[in-house]
């Protein structure tokens, strides 16, 4: 038994999956999720989680509002969409109920955590597997993958790893002194197959298996990894690649880029992007703290960003409901790049 006590912020695809996973192993494991009927269900029966194809149920001390917790815990897991952020930290520190907290969703909203939590009460992560959210009570694990987490100021302390610890519960955890490197790498899958995901409406691996799906995604990733040079990040390895892999600036980048590619998509390839999962539940997308942070930064530090630009307002005109998801953005795209 891991001596640890975490609370999940947002049971969705991702925290749901991992309160799931932990559940037996870290001694004290609580849920907090505004989704009442998903949060009965966690309660009642327990959370139907489908994990690469083996089912099993899991009943969950999960909770609807942070009221009924009793804390502190040692961790607040942060996995819920960056929209909600606000709303559902200021009770947290209200009822002073962690003691540390642990940002894993997607996109680049770290200092917008640490502007709210505290810098120093905040380690930052990474998650390299994909779920699905399949509705109240049900939630399916798509791919395998590790977590990287790290302090922001790249020091290693006793609170990482005991995080490290009770993250192994779920799947392989990596500790790592360049978090910030990490997440930008991450970003780049991000904006590159989750965004293209989302507006095509396909998995990863047939974003990449169309062609003109796989050359936007190429470009996608190219303007992502300029803005992290010109803001001299030490990019990390990525999705199994290094980041430089996947960047083409001419025929003699092809090669290496395909092979890339290929080590990637057996990773991620079963992906659904959360994106699109959001689309199709007519919710606000996380498309401005993904593809619109490169776009910001690439324009604080003189980097074009076309493509991230148009998926972005692709993604503000599929949430208003004038466009739909479908294949033919990709040739859309194919043109700009």
């Amino acid at each position: 038994m891991i001596e640890t006590s975490v609370l999940v912020v947002g049971a969705g695809a991702i925290g749901g999956v991992t309160a799931a996973k932990m559940a037996g192993d870290v001694r004290r494991v609580a849920v907090l999720d505004a989704n009442e009927e998903h949060v009965e269900r966690m309660r009642g029966e327990g959370l139907l989680i489908d994990d690469l194809g083996e089912e099993r149920r899991v009943p969950l001390d999960a909770h609807a509002t942070p009221d009924e917790l009793d804390g502190p815990f040692d961790f607040a897991l942060l996995t819920l969409k960056a929209p909600h952020l606000e709303s559902a930290l200021e009770p947290l520190l209200e009822g002073a109920l962690a003691e540390t907290f642990v940002s894993l969703g997607n996109g680049l909203v770290q200092e917008r955590i640490a502007g709210i939590v505290g810098g120093e009460r905040l380690i930052w992560g990474t998650v390299e597997w994909g779920s699905t959210n399949l509705g109240p009570g049900h939630l399916a694990r798509t791919t395998r993958g590790p977590f990287i987490i790290g302090e922001p100021d790249g020091e290693i302390r006793d609170r990482t790893r005991q995080l490290a610890d009770a993250l192994e519960a779920v799947d392989e955890a990596r500790v790592t002194e360049n978090i910030r490197g990490q997440v930008w790498s991450k970003l780049l899958v991000n904006s590159a197959f989750s965004g293209l995901g989302a507006v095509s409406g396909l998995l990863y691996r047939e974003v990449v298996a169309d062609p003109e799906g796989r050359e936007v995604a190429l470009g996608l990733w190219r303007e992502g990894y300029d803005v992290g040079m010109a803001q001299d990040l030490e990019l990390e390895e990525v999705l199994g690649v290094p980041a430089e892999a996947l960047v083409v600036r001419g025929p003699e980048d092809r090669e290496r880029a395909e092979g890339a590619l290929e080590v990637a998509m057996r990773q991620a390839g079963a992906t659904k992007a959360s994106m699109l999962q959001d689309l199709e539940r007519g919710i606000k997308t996380e498309v401005d703290v993904i593809n619109g942070a490169v776009v910001e930064k690439g324009r604080e530090y003189g980097v074009e960003t076309p493509l991230n630009a148009r998926v972005v307002a692709l993604m503000h005109a599929m949430e208003r409901g004038e466009r739909e998801p479908g294949r033919e953005v990709l040739e859309e795209l194919r043109e700009l790049a």
